[in-house]
């Protein structure tokens, strides 16, 4: 936790391209909802969207997004 306190949004925002791709490989491995939200990224991605929800949209889109994509990919 001491780790998030001493993040900036900067860093957070530089990292932004990671964190989706992140997200997207733990939907490739068919990870459960409960556990994606139980990891770094999603944190990440949740705070970018809290500071900026203008700017970045709520993982909970994001992985909707993401698992729509991914079924299309599959069929």
């Amino acid at each position: 936790m001491s780790q998030d306190a001493s993040i900036t949004i900067g860093e957070l925002e530089a990292n932004y391209q990671l964190y989706c791709k992140a997200l997207k490989m733990l939907i490739a491995e068919k990870r459960t909802l409960n556990k994606i939200q139980r990891t770094v990224c999603w944190g990440r991605l949740e705070t970018l969207h809290h500071c900026l929800p203008r700017h970045y949209k709520s993982p909970q889109y994001l992985y909707a997004q993401l698992t729509r994509d991914d079924q299309k990919v599959s069929t």
